[in-house]
């Protein structure tokens, strides 16, 4: 049976046996989960690109690592601890690079365009800052998540998880794996929103009262 380890080195053609070494060392922070870390840190990665829409979130959560991969191999080590935060530090900068890209495939589709009207040109600036507000909110909520006990945390993520017509049937089997009904499933779903809900616009007006000091 194939291991862990050797199905993802399988997948990382862009990453020397070194470099891939040194990341599962890594990630495993002196446990050896034989790549079962590098796993859960990429499907985490790729929930992270998931909700930012971006449309290539495996290929973006593959480069956060692989990016993470060469810096281990130049450098032997990463001081920053726990690795999952080093790990969203890198993947920003992965998602601004593909929001930037984004931009500029636009911008080139507008110059190609013959006779561009001015609403046009409004509704695509209205789409960058609508980009930038949710990634800002989005930034903020997975700060606030963080906070949340273990236990609220996958509540709610189970909770908010399928579409539309399995939502229902999913909520029924949480609530019947956690010995509740599903009206205080509801309730506790609730309080959980609200709280992070109250969490994240704090952090946004921090960060606006922030940006005016130093303005």
């Amino acid at each position: 049976m194939q291991s862990a380890t050797e199905e993802v080195f399988r997948e990382l053609p862009l990453l020397t046996e070194l470099a891939f070494n040194r990341l599962l060392e890594w990630l495993d922070d002196g446990v050896d989960s034989d790549g079962e870390n590098y796993i859960e840190m990429r499907r985490r990665l790729v929930s992270y690109f998931d909700r930012r829409n971006r449309l290539s979130s495996d290929e973006l959560a593959d480069e956060t690592l692989n990016r993470i991969g060469r810096t281990l191999e130049k450098t032997g080590s990463i001081a920053v601890s726990p690795p999952a935060r080093y790990c969203y530090v890198v993947a920003r900068f992965v998602l601004l690079e593909d929001f930037r890209r984004e931009k500029r495939r636009v911008r080139l589709d507008v110059e190609r365009s013959d006779g561009v009207s001015s609403r046009r040109v409004a509704t695509l600036l209205e789409r960058d800052e609508g980009l930038a507000e949710r990634e800002e909110r989005l930034e903020c909520l997975d700060c606030c998540l963080q906070l949340l006990k273990p236990e609220q945390r996958e509540l709610i993520g189970e909770y908010y998880r399928d579409a539309r017509r399995q939502k229902i049937e999913h909520r029924r089997d949480l609530a019947k794996r956690l010995g509740i009904s599903m009206n205080a499933l509801g309730i506790r779903a609730c309080r959980i929103r609200d709280a992070l809900e109250a969490c994240v616009e704090a952090r946004r007006n921090e960060r606006r009262a922030c940006a005016f000091v130093s303005s």
